[in-house]
């Protein structure tokens, strides 16, 4: 009968064995190893009786129960995973309605844009070293030709996810442009050079229209090439958004850059509603006297008046009429400096010509029409004031910075320009995994009430550690502990994934 033995060895260390009994002597079946602490001598122990249990019918009448202890220098160490935020990431793209099955590609690439944006070739090692994802370059850049095709369906989702996850029954939809630059300075039909958002107007661009919820959801998006005049986008984007989603006339929401007569009236022949930014700067002197002579200077008050492109709501603010005082007094003491000085007076304000020798005088009537705009903001619409008071148009457009705030988030925590990719199917792609990325951003956001970038950093620093065991190779998982701070975000995101 096989037996386990520790016994002394010359050098001071415990060796440990296993003998049998034949003849009065003992005789080793096999030497284990020596070990120099406890730990040591239990795993080497350890070790025997699974080789007595693995090599006999030898079964002990009372087996110890198993000792979840081990010799470090049994244990292989394989490195650490994100597993954690990788499958509640999943579970996050799965609740907005994302099929994942079909699109893992894509939501591997749009994950990557949520936790460390980078260029597609970085995304690989990352995808290898954080989730054990494996692609080849040459497959990467193969599918990511192919992904445009996934625009329809992927807007479809983002769609069905803000009216039946988020509860937005779409009647207000807000609209507005970006610009993307791409670090070349080559461009084609659509990477044109433009007016940059960016400053950086030598490099070629595209233009990019993006219609999100009041609470900055994206709903879908359009590419146009990057000297397209953003006036123009509107019309192009909504037309494809009602269409395939079949919404009915909800007001549209768009800063004024969109404001233009052809807009306005494509807009009226759709029986769209809109809520359109006015430059009061290019208003008639008679309106902005009316408006001036009824608002006097009286903080929150509002006026409204029939125009060509729909009523008019102008709004006095005292703390708008500080700012522009400010600003307007500035200007004119750098249009009197100029004049000083006999400098080029090139696109100065409050400055025009006295006569052909470029001798320049301070312009006094536009002085004066500034001075009465003092302090005013203008809103246009075709909302009649029985539907949406003055105060409620108001309101409605100040949501705008929601769609300002999703370009921010692209553009900073999504990193998606500059653009590195020369081909428009890669580009196309390229801004359809952002949207992806930017729809489970503002998700997270809209449900847990915290910030993309708090949410990523909380559930980043939950790891685990890939190890091998030597004496039974066998391979095990340690999950890091989870800090309070960052329990508090995962409980929230869990509440929000649970039903």
């Amino acid at each position: 009968m096989l037996s386990i033995r520790k016994i002394k060895t010359s050098s001071g260390l415990t060796a440990v064995q296993i003998i049998y009994y034949k003849n009065r002597r003992v005789v080793i079946e096999k030497h284990i190893g020596s070990g120099n602490t406890n730990q040591e001598v239990d795993s080497l122990i350890k070790k025997a009786k699974e080789w007595i249990v693995k090599n006999s019918l030898q079964d002990e009448i009372f087996p110890e129960k198993p000792i979840d202890t081990v010799s470090l220098s049994d244990l292989q160490f394989f490195g650490v995973t994100h597993t954690f935020t990788y499958q509640l990431l999943e579970r996050v793209a799965r609740q907005c309605g994302f099929d994942i099955n079909r699109d893992r590609f894509l939501f591997d690439f749009a994950i990557m844009r949520l936790i460390e944006p980078t260029s597609k070739l970085r995304a690989i090692t990352l995808l290898e070293r954080y989730f054990n994802i494996s692609y080849s370059k040459r497959t990467v850049y193969r599918r990511i030709l192919q992904l445009k095709s996934r625009k329809d369906a992927i807007e479809t989702i983002a769609v069905k996810c803000a009216k039946e996850m988020l509860q937005d029954d779409l009647a207000l939809v807000l609209y507005d442009v970006t610009t993307l630059y791409f670090e070349s300075f080559k461009g084609d039909e659509l990477r044109v050079e433009g007016y940059s958002k960016d400053n950086k107007s030598q490099q070629p661009q595209i233009v990019v229209g993006l219609i999100v919820t009041c609470q900055g959801f994206p709903l879908g998006y359009e590419v146009f090439a990057g000297n397209t005049f953003e006036g123009k986008t509107m019309l192009t984007v909504l037309d494809d958004f009602t269409k395939k989603n079949a919404v009915r006339t909800p007001i549209i929401v768009a800063d004024a850059a969109m404001l233009s007569q052809t807009n306005i009236e494509e807009l009226e022949k759709r029986k769209l509603s809109y809520i359109v930014g006015a430059r009061l700067g290019n208003t008639s002197s008679k309106i902005i006297e009316q408006a001036y002579n009824k608002l006097q200077d009286k903080d929150g008050k509002t006026i409204r008046i029939k125009t060509t492109t729909g009523d008019l709501i102008i709004e006095f603010s005292a703390n708008r009429y500080r700012k522009d005082k400010h600003e307007m007094e500035k200007q004119i003491a750098k249009a009197k400096q100029l004049i000083e000085r006999s400098q080029k007076v090139k696109h100065a304000k409050f400055i025009k010509h006295k006569n052909k020798d470029n001798q320049y005088i301070l312009n006094e009537t536009l002085i004066e029409k500034t001075k009465m705009l003092l302090g005013m903001k203008g809103y246009c619409t075709n909302i009649p004031k029985t539907t949406l008071s003055n105060q409620n148009i108001i309101k409605r457009y100040h949501d705008l910075w929601h769609v300002e705030q999703s370009f921010r988030m692209a553009k900073t925590d999504l990193a998606s320009r500059p653009i590195f990719h020369h081909k428009e199917e890669a580009i196309r792609s390229h801004i359809l995994i952002c949207f992806m990325a930017l729809a489970m951003g503002k998700y997270l956001e809209s449900t847990t009430e915290f910030s993309l970038k708090r949410i990523i950093d909380a559930i980043w620093i939950v790891t685990d550690a890939k190890i091998h065991d030597t004496t039974n190779d066998r391979d095990f998982t340690v999950r890091s502990e989870i800090s309070k701070h960052s329990l508090e975000i995962i409980n929230k995101l869990n509440e929000s994934l649970s039903y």
